[in-house]
């Protein structure tokens, strides 16, 4: 399944940048986050509480960055299941922030995931709803944290 997100930010490319790679800022925006824990300056553990129609999970998440190209671009991966291992999830993610002549930044995200397990029954069209209602909802609360509570949701 792959999911796509545009939005823009009422900020310099290098403040988006700092922000998206501050865990502390980023793990409050992420809908459903409940820990993020930083091993190395490239791997990082999560934990991840989802609801989809009356399934409730909570994902334990290893996250690896494969690239990086300040500040305009990240790759990464993301593996990870429940404890029992109902549901599986995959991902290989790219972000990427640039400038628009205004002055805002735009930043650019796309996921090729699949799940598989309990979840996984789900037919695409519900997973890709409640995926884009992720990012949508993080796209917002990523504008409100930098560019405060004024800021166009």
């Amino acid at each position: 399944m792959k999911i796509e997100q545009t939005f823009s930010i009422n900020a310099p490319q290098q403040e988006v940048w700092d922000f998206v790679k501050d865990t502390s800022k980023m793990a409050p925006c992420i809908p459903g986050c409940e820990e993020i824990e930083v091993i190395d300056e490239k791997h990082f553990k999560a934990k991840i509480k989802i609801k989809v129609g009356p399934i409730s999970a909570k994902f334990k998440l290893d996250i690896e960055i494969l690239e990086e190209n300040p500040p305009s671009e990240i790759i990464s991966k993301t593996r990870g299941d429940e404890g029992t291992r109902a549901s599986t999830i995959s991902a290989d993610n790219i972000v990427r922030l640039s400038t628009k002549g205004d002055g805002t930044t735009e930043v650019y995200c796309q996921s090729e995931s699949s799940i598989v397990g309990r979840l996984g029954k789900y037919g695409s069209g519900m997973m890709k709803k409640k995926a884009d209602s992720i990012w949508e909802k993080m796209a917002a609360n990523i504008r409100h944290a930098i560019e405060g509570p004024n800021s166009k949701t």
